[in-house]
């Protein structure tokens, strides 16, 4: 088990958006961050924007090719992992450019087309496990560790069985139920790894204008952001978390399953 205090994380989807945030705030607090990317180019630029003690490392969550070379850089650049954010997701797998709206409007659970449905999933939940059970071996070498994986509170079956919920329409059956049964897994992941030396969090940025939602979200990337890096930067929130900013879940952060 690593006993050193030098700090190692790694974001996934951290060229732009809420996990470049991120990214920036953990190297900005000391730790060595590698800045995941599916296109290398990319994140070297984010790399050298972000500056200190921060590498680029191609990533696509959906390639175990990738998901295994990147294992195989962070073991031999640095030995064990203290954190790993899950940040990559997409929101849709049809027609490039369409607004929020008409994506929405096209992934109603009775329209949906399956396999658009099944490339969101995969990303959203099962590429997010995937390179999830490829670290869990370099975050159990750390002396203490943590998993914060972004959701969204649009995946809350307490929320959007509420007719009040003024964001109940959007809960469609590509991404934002792929957001539910991402919460199911880790929930599942946190009971699995209570016993050891890993917790694991769930965290809403709320509702943030990103390449997601084609920067139609009411919050900035920077006010989005401010959750995510709190749960982030935190060592002491118990396991099995979910939380998400205030003006969406509450003076406690939490956000109901």
């Amino acid at each position: 088990m690593q006993t050193e205090t030098k700090k190692v994380a790694l974001v996934t989807g951290a060229n732009t958006g809420v996990g470049y945030q991120i990214a920036q705030s953990l190297a900005d607090e000391g730790y060595t961050v590698f800045v995941g990317s599916r296109n290398k180019d990319k994140g070297e630029i984010a790399v050298t924007q972000i500056g200190k003690q921060s590498k680029a490392i191609q990533l696509d969550i959906t390639d175990s090719q990738s998901i295994d070379a990147a294992v195989m850089q962070i073991q031999s650049e640095a030995g064990y992992l203290t954190l790993l954010v899950n940040n990559a997701a997409i929101s849709n797998a049809g027609k490039p450019g369409r607004k929020m709206e008409e994506v929405l409007g096209a992934q109603r659970a009775s329209i949906v087309p399956i396999d658009e449905m099944k490339t969101v999933w995969e990303t959203n939940v099962f590429g997010t496990l995937a390179v999830t059970q490829a670290f869990l071996p370099l975050l159990s070498k750390a002396e203490k560790a943590r998993i914060v994986t972004v959701s969204s509170a649009l995946g809350s079956l307490t929320l959007n069985a509420n007719p009040a919920n003024p964001y109940r329409s959007a809960f469609d059956a590509a991404y934002g139920a792929s957001k539910t049964a991402l919460n199911g897994v880790f929930l599942s992941l946190a009971i699995d790894l209570a016993n050891t030396n890993i917790k694991v969090h769930l965290v809403s940025p709320g509702f943030t204008a990103t390449a997601l939602n084609n920067f139609q979200g009411t919050d900035t990337v920077e006010e989005g952001s401010i959750e995510p890096i709190r749960v982030a930067l935190s060592e002491d929130l118990p396991t099995g978390s979910f939380t998400g900013p205030a003006h969406y879940a509450g003076s406690d952060n939490i956000v109901p399953w």
